[in-house]
């Protein structure tokens, strides 16, 4: 293996220079192998030599320490025995005997010390007299045998031997103490280092040749690689051969493999020991064997290896520091080929589904989206797709029932034999559909011509199918939320392969993108057709009957529904009010707010209230209306509103308007002329606070009065100034003689939005005067005698009308309201007579109190009046003025009619009132 691996290395990194990439190392480099075997040699050679020379030095040191125990001994053995030693200590002078005698012993045999003391431990002798007499240092005790110690002493630290003097009869009389110094004993030691060392020097010295040697040779051997490297190419050369997925082989120069990995060996079919035999005896391809012995270069060339096709790349070794030869690289494309072919269908069908995500679900339309689902899916997956969804989902209704209706269908063709768009299936049991209707499972049908159990829906038709070519279907539940609306089918008939099972997972992924769309758009138009029909029934049905205008309108609601509404009010003395307004938003909270708005319109009409005191009046309703909207989340839904309020009265011409935040209306003059008048801004409905201001136009008879929405004149594409422009030009093309009914055609074909975001509420109106021959009017002095002259005066005004009919009632009710004029009212008094429609009585005064009806007692005097007005009008009431008020009584003209109130235009007697007249003093 080390072999192998050598010449694997030596084409890698050749010894006659540095790998490309790497710099060179020089042969002391410690990080080389080399380097480290040659530093570690050298350590371990110090370190022997250092250990011989210290066991040297420890063994001379250890020697001579017993050789300086054995002499001091013998020479203190010797002095303490010596023939009149023992005399000596006991004699007066001890010292005077004892000292020459130990000097000269001292001199003779080269000890440093000599002393001798008695048992007090005073000193005999010294080699410095001045320390005779002196005590011994440390105790001083007489031994009681001789031996050897290493002590200080006052030459230094030494090897001191002590033995006892005695006497005849064995008593102590002193000690002998000899040392020598360690330095004497480690001076002895120095003199013998010299010799040692040069011998561990010479030692040293061929230790590091030899290391030096060995290690020129390692680094030939490494190519002076560091451990790290040289691991890492083992791992390299491992990987390599045995985990790399492509096959790499190198051919000698002599066309001898050299190495081959397990990649190669196993596509090329290789035998256990084809390395070092030449690629001849192999068995492999010709064109293969040529190819590694041409000498060429081709990247990716192509060749056969049995069934494998391989691509096969070749360099050759020598460039790169090798020996010469090539190294080859194969890839087998066959299994590249077929995950390529994997990869591309994988990419489609994600590519599809991104597609799909994109396209299906770009409006809340149920049968859009089932479109957009069926033209996803052709011709990309399949050639034909339809989609069925039980009746109700398309009303926006919970799914039940089993018959379902064919939304879509998309096809490559159109001379199909499927069920067409419309068409009610009810499906048939033990169907593919009825199966997977039922279990909300996908059903796959790959080969139809085995007529398996689908046929029986429409035997026939499974024949036409099935001749017409197609031959495989998948069908698929659409389901939402755990709700199955419907199925969805697939068909394919010129795509030659069947549908298999990846197919269902891709269409099942599709077919739910689609389903949660078409819920949601079914919840939409389930939501949007409650918001509708509340809508319809908060807005007028029609339009009510009155003379003084001719009016058409138009209501277009967005695909959200909000809170526009309009409004056509008929008003006593001849007078219409008309109204448009917009709450902000939209749903269902927008179209009830609207209610509530509309519903306090009529009633503050009915009381006849100015445009700019109704305006109050309702935006008192609208913070009424926030002050009682439930919070939600932290902090309560604010409710805004517009409104336009005009008020046009036929007899005079005059129209009276009040806006709150809503835009102005337009006129079209007699002539044609459009103009946008100046109507005092006020801020919208629900602020509180501000005052509202009206303004006041007078408009010929035949004059256009035009109100709008904000929704006509803005949108995605224009601003409000914009929207005017176009509004001024789309009104003066409409001509002078152009009806109210026209107009809004005209408008609305030329200013709606192609993207509506927001309702569109339009009214116009065509003024009407009514001729001054149906109009009577008297000043009336305030003297009660006066009752009686205009009541003739008024009897003659209807005879002239050929009103007889109501002239008795008339009578009583002008009786009982000039009468209470003069008496409970101020100057001027008037009176008028409206001959319309209807007849209406007015009675005018100065005064700003209002009358109240009530219901007398059987012993009242008086309090009918109004009570027999009541019974005798249609209807009555006051309004104010800016000089005081009207008192008016409207009569129908034609007594008995369905119109009529009960008991209205009767006389008295018919109607069964009371003949009490207390009111009317000038009968």
């Amino acid at each position: 293996m080390f072999g192998r691996f050598g010449r694997f290395v030596r084409s890698a990194a050749p010894p006659s220079r540095a790998s490309p990439g790497r710099p060179r190392r020089s042969f002391l480099g410690v990080r080389s192998v080399a380097g480290q075997v040659l530093l570690l040699q050298l350590v371990v050679v110090v370190l022997l030599i250092a250990a011989a020379v210290g066991t040297l030095v420890l063994e001379a040191r250890g020697e001579n320490t017993r050789e300086a125990r054995d002499r001091s001994m013998a020479v203190a053995e010797t002095f303490a025995h010596a023939p009149g030693t023992a005399a000596a200590m006991t004699s007066a002078e001890p010292s005077e005997v004892l000292q020459p005698r130990a000097e000269q012993i001292r001199k003779q045999t080269g000890v440093d010390l000599i002393v001798a003391y008695s048992p007090e431990g005073i000193r005999y002798t010294h080699p410095d007299p001045d320390l005779i007499g002196e005590p011994v240092l440390g105790s001083g005790e007489v031994p009681k045998q001789a031996h050897t110690q290493i002590d200080e002493t006052t030459e230094g630290l030494s090897v001191l031997s002590l033995v006892p003097v005695t006497t005849a009869d064995g008593s102590t009389v002193g000690t002998v103490g000899v040392g020598i110094t360690v330095e004497s004993v480690s001076t002895v030691v120095n003199r013998q280092l010299p010799a040692l060392l040069g011998g561990a020097a010479i030692v040293l010295a061929l230790g590091t040749a030899g290391s030096a040697l060995v290690g020129r040779r390692l680094r030939r051997q490494t190519h002076n690689l560091d451990p790290a490297e040289m691991a890492r190419m083992y791992e390299h050369h491992d990987a390599v051969l045995h985990a790399a997925r492509e096959g790499v082989l190198i051919v000698g120069e002599d066309g001898r493999l050299l190495l081959a990995n397990d990649e190669t060996r196993r596509l090329l079919g290789l035998p256990a020991d084809a390395e070092g035999r030449s690629i001849t005896e192999l068995g492999l391809d010709e064109g293969l064997v040529a190819l590694l012995t041409s000498g060429r270069s081709p990247t990716d060339e192509l060749h056969a290896a049995g069934e494998r096709l391989l691509a096969v790349s070749v360099r050759p070794t020598g460039p790169y520091g090798g020996l010469p030869g090539s190294v080859a690289t194969l890839r087998d494309t066959t299994e590249l080929e077929a995950l390529a072919v994997r990869a591309e269908a994988a990419r489609t069908r994600l590519k599809l589904l991104y597609d799909a995500s994109v396209r299906i679900g770009t409006t809340l339309d149920v049968v859009r989206t089932a479109v957009e689902l069926t033209e996803a899916a052709v011709p990309r997956f399949s050639d034909f797709a339809s989609v069925d969804l039980l009746d109700p989902v398309l009303r926006g209704e919970e799914p039940v029932g089993l018959e379902m209706r064919r939304i879509a269908l998309s096809g490559i063709r159109d001379d199909h034999p499927l069920y067409p768009l419309g068409r009610l299936i009810s499906l048939a049991p033990n169907t593919l559909q009825a199966f997977g209707f039922a279990s909300g499972r996908t059903v796959l049908e790959p080969e139809l011509p085995a007529f398996s159990g689908w046929q029986e829906q429409d035997p026939a038709l499974a024949e036409v199918i099935v001749g017409y070519g197609i031959h495989s279907l998948i069908t698929v539940p659409v389901r939402a939320r755990g709700i199955i609306l419907g199925m969805a089918s697939f068909w394919r008939s010129e795509k030659p392969e069947p549908f298999d099972e990846e197919d269902v997972s891709l269409v099942e992924e599709l077919v739910a993108l689609a389903a949660v769309s078409i819920d949601n758009a079914r919840r939409f138009t389930r939501e949007h057709t409650t918001a509708v029909t509340l809508q319809h029934s908060l807005l007028p049905s029609g339009l009510p009957e009155q003379d003084a205008l001719e009016v058409a309108h138009r209501y277009l609601p967005a695909k959200a529904v909000g809170g526009d509404w309009f409004d056509v009010i008929p008003l006593p003395g001849a007078r219409v009010a008309l109204v448009v307004g917009d709450v902000t938003g939209h749903g269902l909270q927008a179209v009830a707010t609207m209610g509530r708005l509309r519903t306090g319109i009529h009633n503050f009409a009915a009381l006849d209230m100015a445009p700019d005191e109704l305006l109050a009046g309702l935006d008192d309703l609208v913070i009424r209306i926030d002050e009682n909207q439930p919070a939600v989340g932290d902090s309560a839904q604010i409710t805004g509103a517009t409104c336009l309020y005009a008020v046009y009265d036929a007899v005079t011409g005059r129209c009276t308007l009040a806006r709150a935040g809503h835009p102005g209306p337009a006129v079209i003059r007699p002539d044609g002329t459009v103009d946008f008048p100046e109507i005092p801004a006020s801020p919208p409905l629900g602020l509180g606070g501000l005052p509202f201001e009206t303004a006041e136009l007078q408009l010929p008879a035949g004059s256009r009065l035009v109100l709008f929405t904000d929704g006509l004149i803005t949108g995605l594409d224009r601003d409000i100034d914009t929207g005017l422009d176009r509004l001024r030009g789309a009104l003066s093309g409409v001509g002078a003689e152009r009806s109210p009914e026209a107009i809004c055609q005209s408008v609305v074909g030329t200013m709606l939005p192609a993207e509506r975001s927001d309702d569109i509420a339009l009214l116009v109106a065509r003024t009407r005067l009514l001729d001054p021959g149906q109009v009577a009017h008297w000043e009336v002095p305030n003297d009660p005698a006066e009752v009686g002259r205009v009541r003739a005066s008024c009897a003659r005004q209807l005879e002239e009308w050929g009103l007889d009919v109501v002239r008795f009632t008339t009578e009583l009710i002008l009786s009982e309201l000039i009468t209470n004029a003069i008496r409970y009212g101020s100057e001027p008094i008037r009176v008028r007579l409206l001959h319309d429609r209807s007849l209406i009585c007015e009675v005018s005064d100065g005064s700003s109190t209002s009358p109240h009806l009530r219901r007398a007692a059987t012993t009242d005097e008086g309090g009918r009046g109004l009570f027999l007005v009541a019974q005798m009008a249609k209807r009555w009431g006051t309004r104010h003025t800016a000089d005081g008020k009207i008192i008016w009584a409207e009569q129908v003209l034609h007594p008995g009619s369905a119109d009529s109130a009960d008991g209205a235009g009767k006389p008295v007697q018919e109607a069964g009132l009371p003949t009490l007249w207390d009111d009317v003093p000038a009968l």
